[in-house]
């Protein structure tokens, strides 16, 4: 176990490994035993970080080079012991040998956490090293990813940290540029864990992503966050679509199905980084986005706030009441009050009963979704217009800017030109694994 902490929000809190590095130590261990016949029950591996781990390895098998083709053998079946790291002598060295690391995420709720990541390293006539991937491990189906199309999905850092481990067991061994290798990296649940994270809607099909840029898991990582929305907006872009949908999560997703009967499975989920999204959409060369998210997040944005995310402060009732007593201007029905009495308020649907009450809320609700509008463009000083929709889970739509509709049917087609579903189906929920 990694006994590596950060403080963070006054939680001290336990950081994990990657994918990448289980995948990387797993390398190294199976070459080790390939070339030295001794049994490896650990590895130490030093990550991008700078961190040092000593990982346990398991499942370890066998192939003699002799053997039947393909047959792997336990430890235990092989000719001479190779228990408590003693020598096999017979024969020297194997053919291929197989072995795993178990993924330990720390205090990350990541969906890969205990899973087995095993690496199989196998001679060949073919000099260098071959790294590719097997059962439980992703295809790239897609552009715009780590991978070209038809890859493996070991993204680059790791299939780095993969061929430097594969050296040093190499090197230890006294084989380095002797041996053509193969290494085969693998996920027994792989399948199965895929489903549940983002993969499918990527075009990764069949297993999950070997991921990670510094080797180790940081607990609620900003930054891996933003790398996946990056990659979201990166496929997207490369598909060829010219209006980039997105919303915060999947109540906006489930929102405009129920609402428009369409179910806009390519929207980029931007989380709290409403800023992060518009900027990153921007650079990735689209002109146009199409926002939709529900009133408790977006009015911050309508106070040019860039992190939705409570950490930042509230300001919901601030901001919401700036706009209504600039709208409300000097209507007579309206009392002096109004600012203090949404002040009051503990929830944007309880604020707007308030404008209801004084047949405020069409026109207050309009002017903070045109608003929210003028922000993001602004944020991209006029390279991307930007089109919102908001919304309440308890009152419906909200407030929608001049063109949101007319995007949405450019959306339809888009959608059913990719081969999409344009209408029906569930959006879905993702979880993701979040590894830097």
């Amino acid at each position: 176990m990694l006994k590596e902490y950060i403080e963070k929000g006054g939680q001290r809190l336990r950081l994990g490994y990657t994918t990448g590095s289980c995948a990387a130590a797993a390398a190294k261990a199976a070459v080790l035993m390939l070339f030295t016949g001794q049994e490896v029950r650990h590895v130490r591996l030093m990550t991008p970080r700078g961190i040092e781990l000593i990982l346990d390895i398991e499942e370890i098998r066998m192939q003699k080079r002799t053997g039947e083709s393909g047959s792997l053998f336990s430890c235990e079946d092989i000719e001479g012991s190779c228990k408590n790291g003693k020598t096999v002598n017979k024969p020297p060295f194997y053919s291929a040998v197989s072995c795993g690391v178990r993924k330990d995420s720390g205090d990350d709720p990541d969906i890969t956490n205990g899973a087995l990541i095993c690496a199989t390293a196998a001679l060949s006539d073919r000099p260098g090293i071959r790294i590719d991937g097997g059962e439980g491990v992703g295809r790239v189906t897609k552009p715009g990813l780590d991978q070209p199309v038809g890859s493996a999905a070991i993204n680059s850092t790791p299939r780095r940290m993969i061929e430097m481990a594969v050296r040093e067991a190499m090197e230890a061994a006294g084989a380095c540029g002797e041996y053509g290798l193969e290494v085969t990296i693998s996920v027994p649940r792989g399948r199965e864990l895929a489903a549940q994270t983002f993969n499918p809607k990527l075009g990764i099909r069949g297993g999950i992503s070997i991921l990670g840029t510094s080797g180790i898991v940081e607990p609620m990582s900003d930054q891996a966050l933003l790398d996946t929305i990056r990659t979201e907006i990166s496929v997207r872009h490369s598909e060829g679509m010219t209006i980039l949908a997105a919303a915060p999560g999947n109540y906006g997703k489930n929102f405009f199905l129920e609402k428009y009967d369409f179910s806009i499975e390519t929207a980029v989920t931007a989380s709290n980084f409403i800023y992060d999204t518009v900027q990153m959409a921007s650079e990735a060369g689209f002109t146009r986005m199409l926002f939709v998210g529900h009133i408790g997040k977006l009015v911050k944005v309508a106070g040019g706030i860039k992190n939705t995310h409570s950490q930042y402060g509230d300001h919901r009732m601030e901001i919401l009441g700036r706009i209504a007593e600039e709208t409300a201007g000097s209507r007579k029905a309206v009392p002096l009050t109004l600012k203090q009495e949404l002040s009051d308020c503990v929830s944007t649907d309880e604020a707007i009963r308030i404008l209801k009450k004084y047949s405020l809320d069409k026109q207050v609700l309009q002017e903070m979704t045109n608003r929210i509008q003028s922000v993001m463009e602004g944020w991209t000083k006029g390279k991307m217009r930007v089109e919102v929709i908001v919304f309440s889970n308890v009152f419906g739509e909200l407030g929608k800017t001049a063109k949101a509709e007319a995007w949405i049917s450019e959306l339809r087609y888009e959608t059913g030109r990719r081969g999409g579903r344009p209408a029906g189906g569930e959006p879905g929920s993702w979880k993701q694994g979040w590894e830097i």
